[in-house]
């Protein structure tokens, strides 16, 4: 991606607001952390002067954004095996394995999606999420499995996060939860923020969070657990995992927010599952190069059939 300038005029007052959360709005693409690294090494100024990420935006103020040209990718390319849904010259539709981590962090700076991402499209991928994330318009977590979507090039990864954040985009989920879900179908409209003490966890709140939506409907009763569903309407951290605790029935083997519920399964089953058993089976996108909506589906990984085998009444 070469250097390139833009300018943006604060038209109202953000007196609550700070900087790296109102150019996140307008550039939703790019990450907080992102921006953050931008405003603080002078890439991003204020009235031709250097701020903090702090800094509150007032009216007729003239924001200078520099878009570096991008450094090439510091993770390094690895051949490793990627199951391909559908792959043309913008994008790619993967199915991603359980365990697999999706970018570059401390302590798995190799073997993750990135790294095989870079061996599979040798240099052909979107440069916005920087460095570490070249490609990578959205995320699953670790543990969880499905269809995940990679912008080749700019202009497509620009047009995907505008889908994510205008919510115009499908996500289903499949979830096995502990015990039985009372009702048929139903919604979640609870709040979510970081948990006050255990800062890797996110958790209901009070109203005080981000505004977070999932609808879902029992898809099978099983023995000790059911088959859902979930539609997210929102993307929040860990949204389906949380919403579903707080439910009062977590996701299968999340030992994060529901070790108590499956200790109480496996004691009653005899099952432990290797991991939370949360599938993301099908997206729904307008391609921006093909102007038309598209669906991909991503099958059941072998673990995810093995539990719906073994927990089945």
């Amino acid at each position: 991606m070469s250097s390139r300038t833009e300018l943006i005029r604060v038209e109202i007052s953000r007196p609550s607001e700070r900087l790296d959360t109102f150019l996140r709005e307008q550039f939703p693409a790019v990450s907080r952390g992102a921006l953050q690294r931008l405003i603080e090494e002078g890439h991003i100024r204020v009235n031709g002067k250097q701020v903090k990420p702090t800094h509150h935006p007032h009216a007729g103020e003239q924001i200078e954004v520099h878009w570096p040209e991008a450094r090439p990718a510091e993770a390094q390319p690895e051949d490793m095996p990627l199951e391909i849904i559908f792959e043309d010259k913008d994008l790619l539709v993967l199915n991603k394995p359980p365990g697999l981590v999706v970018h570059p962090a401390a302590g798995h700076e190799e073997h993750t999606l990135v790294n095989a991402l870079l061996h599979h499209c040798a240099g052909q991928l979107s440069g916005i999420g920087g460095v570490a994330r070249p490609g990578i318009v959205h995320r699953l977590d670790k543990e969880t499995s499905g269809c995940l979507v990679v912008a080749k090039n700019d202009a497509t990864h620009i047009a995907l996060a505008e889908q994510f954040a205008g919510r115009t985009l499908e996500k289903i989920y499949e979830a096995i939860v502990c015990g039985e879900v009372p009702k048929l179908q139903g919604e979640m409209r609870e709040a979510i923020a970081r948990h006050p003490t255990h800062r890797k966890r996110m958790a209901v709140t009070d109203g005080s969070g981000r505004e977070a939506w999932t609808s879902y409907r029992v898809l099978k009763r099983l023995h000790g657990a059911t088959h859902v569903e979930a539609s997210l309407h929102t993307g929040r951290t860990h949204q389906i995992r949380v919403h579903f605790q707080h439910l009062g029935h977590a996701v299968v083997g999340d030992a994060t927010y529901g070790a108590r519920q499956n200790q109480r399964l496996t004691e009653l089953t005899g099952y432990t599952a290797p991991r939370q058993m949360l599938h993301a089976r099908k997206i729904t996108f307008l391609h921006p190069g093909k102007k038309k909506k598209q669906t991909f589906e991503a099958p059941w990984p072998e673990d995810f059939k093995a539990a719906l085998e073994t927990l089945k009444t």
